[in-house]
């Protein structure tokens, strides 16, 4: 039997935007499931049939989440690869189809999923532009459509940005770029990330705009490794991925059925309690600011704090080294993150969305605290005194 590692002292985890538990109601709907199937649903036998009419089941409710027809969601293993499907099944289709050197638009603080993706268009022959944001993070409608070219093909940009957690203008942005292609060759399709929106944020895709639209179940207290694609009806795109031809063709392998239910079950969830949890973490948000404004000298805030996600604290203190504050809040019992999880993989762990901000002082300089749903008051008053113990332990 695995031996886990059980909780010996009090600790405040507060890096929920990293990655949520499992709630309750989706571990439930899972082990149910679990129990009593595990037919693939591609046989024609009488279980395969069951677990594929649960299968509908499932997409239908995320479906209604988007507000769309079942039919446009696309299931994957995670934001990461519905990012990677979005940008390269857009770019393939469009070489495919005439464009030799297909243009796509994106901005410099997207998660390291869409601008690694980026890079590997650029190796592929295809033009990547992307835009430089305001000091607060934020970029507008017209910096979007004064980098269209007559090869534009897709705009990728973040709804809720995972690091400093500033809100882009999406609806706006979307309908500038929508009427511009209209005097283009080749339709423009527009992209967003919106991993870290539906917890706080309605994802009506009809009111959005969009054609492609990401999630992931790690985000919304789901299970880790699935995530879906939004895929508007009438969209061109080619599938990167092939095999037995499931999700429409467009994403070959096995369903797994089992977290596609969890993550329907976390997101009908976070509908239900986006309202009240959206109000109290944001009273803890500026709590949490205001006090380490106040009682740190020097220290500053990243990104807008008007256009914020109500969960979100990213904090500069500078000439601090990050990392380093990251490792003693641990020691205090505080789980915070600097740069992005996924970042602090590469062996240059600065936080290039903050240097993006025109703020290269602190990007090394700079720790973001993400508060969810089990986030209190106390652990606030718990983490701002791990603080301050932690910053006289770094000679701050």
């Amino acid at each position: 039997m695995f031996n886990f590692l059980k909780k010996k002292q009090e600790r405040i985890f507060l890096d929920y935007a990293s990655a949520t538990p499992v709630r309750a109601e989706v571990k439930v709907v899972m082990r149910d499931y679990a129990e009593l199937h595990f037919a693939n649903p591609s046989a024609l036998y009488t279980e395969a049939r069951q677990v594929k009419e649960i299968m509908l089941q499932a997409r239908s409710e995320v479906a209604r989440f988007l507000n769309t027809a079942h039919e446009r969601i696309v299931f994957t293993a995670g934001g990461t690869e519905s990012n990677n499907l979005a940008i390269l099944g857009t770019f393939a289709y469009a070489q495919q189809h005439g464009i030799a050197r297909p243009h796509i638009i994106s901005v410099l603080t997207e998660h390291s999923s869409v601008r690694e993706v980026l890079a590997e268009v650029t190796r592929r022959g295809g033009e990547v532009t992307l835009l430089t944001p305001d000091s607060d993070g934020l970029i507008t409608a017209q910096q979007v459509v004064d980098a269209i070219q007559n090869n534009t093909v897709l705009v990728s940009i973040m709804y809720v940005n995972n690091e400093i957690g500033v809100v882009q203008p999406l609806r706006e942005i979307v309908r500038a770029v929508k009427i511009k292609s209209q005097a283009s060759r080749f339709e423009i399709l527009f992209h967003t990330d919106a991993c870290q929106a539906p917890l706080f944020y309605t994802l009506d895709v009809s009111t959005l705009g969009v054609d492609l639209l990401t999630l992931d179940g790690l985000k919304v207290y789901g299970p880790a490794g699935i995530g879906c694609l939004y895929v508007r009806h009438g969209v061109n795109w080619s599938p990167v991925m092939f095999g037995g031809g499931q999700e429409m063709g467009l994403r070959s392998g096995t369903e797994d059925v089992t977290r596609m239910l969890g993550l329907a079950t976390a997101l009908s969830c976070a509908k239900v309690e986006r309202k009240e949890l959206s109000i109290r973490l944001e009273k803890l948000r500026d709590y949490c600011i205001d006090e380490i404004l106040k009682r740190f000298e020097g220290a500053e805030i990243n990104g807008s704090r008007k256009h914020r996600v109500p969960n979100n604290i990213s904090i500069c203190f500078k000439g601090l080294d990050a990392e380093y504050l990251v490792v003693a809040l641990d020691t205090y019992g505080v789980a915070a993150s600097y740069s992005s999880s996924c970042q602090t993989l590469k062996e240059d762990s600065s936080s290039y969305v903050v240097a993006s901000l025109g703020k290269p002082d602190c990007a090394l300089s700079s720790i973001r605290f993400t508060l969810g749903r089990e986030t209190t008051q106390a652990d606030i008053d718990f983490a701002l005194h791990a603080l301050e113990k932690a910053l006289k332990q770094v000679g701050k």
